[in-house]
């Protein structure tokens, strides 16, 4: 008996030792997936109970619901400006929840801090709908130069006591946002996001970090160490506390507090936009409604556009230049290390070379750029002559 009770036992911690974590595909939901806070989250009074179906009222003037093939209803927006991205129009700002996304748009408290943000080849960037209320639902990158986010995709899933502290699959290079850490904390960041030709690059010099978790019943997202970011930006970093605001719209930024627009929203699978575009229309209705949502005509919405491009390439040639001096000092510094001809020439050798292999994906990254710029050209050609048909 005692034999027998032994080999089970034996048996079970063999099985137990062999279970491998395998890691969820974006696109698959979890059945965990929950709002996590409780009546006591919101710490304010809102009138009314709220569920997901505010969302696709409140967000249609603002752009369109279409249906996703894995998502179910998902939300793009319009009137965003020229080379938009998801974290890119506003500002970051530490406080009691972490790194926090102060939104320039109106309608950012909503689709930055729930749900998720997703790319379609077709129609680009997308929000799919979700009922957790955090700071930003980002990734991270850090090097010494430069500090990076991303969106976190759909299907990555907080799980309580767990967080998010890793995501299963590596991200596409084209989703990242860097800046030059310097400009980090800059109260107009979109005017200083690299690039996106420019991403593979930066990754090499960059680490990851995701760091979403939750604590005392809150998400926080911690991110990028504030230490670092103090360092990189050359400025120190004041921490600020997050208020609930009883006022839908932008947050308010007053003497260390942000008042911000954060109810606890619950599911409702019953619900679903009033209009919802069907996804092959989409992308020429958010072409036109890009211009006339900017409040110019078609002639000067060229024009603004031409700036934004020689901007771009501005930006990019700064930082390129900025990494080959950071070489040749790390260059002159090892030099200075070494005593004999010969090392000072084996030191000299090896960062040519780097410096070489450098300027060539530099070279690279600047021809990207003025294909797509040129790409850009030829699709608003094609868009006039379509409406010349139409007539």
């Amino acid at each position: 008996m005692k034999k027998s009770v032994f080999i089970a036992l034996f048996a079970l911690v063999f099985i137990a030792g062999c279970i491998v974590y395998v890691p969820r595909p974006y696109d698959e939901p979890s059945p965990h997936e929950g709002n996590y806070y409780g009546d006591d989250y919101a710490g304010g009074s809102y009138e009314g109970d709220m569920d997901s179906s505010y969302f696709y009222d409140y967000l249609s003037p603002y752009g369109y619901w279409t249906s996703h093939l894995k998502y179910g209803y998902v939300w793009i927006p319009n009137g965003t400006g020229y080379g938009w991205r998801p974290y890119s129009h506003g500002r970051w700002m530490w406080t009691d929840f972490g790194w926090t996304w102060i939104s320039d748009f109106e309608w950012g408290w909503a689709p930055f801090h729930y749900g998720r943000w997703g790319w379609d080849d077709n129609n680009g960037w997308y929000w799919k709908p979700g009922t957790n209320w955090g700071p930003a639902w980002v990734t991270w990158r850090r090097g010494s130069a430069y500090l990076g986010w991303a969106p976190i995709p759909p299907g990555v899933i907080f799980v309580p006591g767990t967080g998010i502290r890793s995501l299963p699959n590596r991200l596409p290079d084209f989703l990242w946002i860097f800046v030059d850490g310097r400009y980090f904390y800059n109260t107009n960041l979109s005017r200083y996001v690299l690039p996106r030709e420019r991403n593979l690059t930066i990754i090499n010099y960059t680490v990851q970090e995701t760091n979403i978790v939750m604590r005392d019943r809150l998400i926080i997202n911690n991110g990028i160490d504030i230490d670092h970011v103090n360092r990189i930006s050359r400025q120190r970093v004041t921490k600020h506390q997050l208020a609930n605001s009883p006022k839908i719209g932008k947050a308010r930024i007053d003497r260390g507090m942000i008042e911000v627009f954060k109810p606890v929203i619950s599911k409702n699978e019953a619900a679903s936009p009033k209009l919802v575009i069907d996804r092959n229309e989409v992308k020429e209705k958010i072409s036109r409604e890009k211009i006339r949502k900017s409040g110019v005509s078609e002639a000067e919405w060229e024009v603004k556009k031409k700036q934004a491009q020689k901007r771009e390439l501005e930006i990019m040639e700064k930082s390129q230049k900025m990494e080959i001096l950071e070489i040749e000092k790390e260059n002159e510094a090892e030099k200075r290390a070494v005593r004999t001809t010969a090392e000072k020439n084996k030191v000299e050798k090896k960062y040519k070379e780097k410096s070489e292999k450098l300027k060539e994906q530099h070279k690279k990254e600047k021809s990207r750029l003025k294909q797509r710029h040129e790409k850009e050209k030829i699709k608003v050609k094609k868009t006039k002559i379509k409406k010349k048909v139409k007539k």
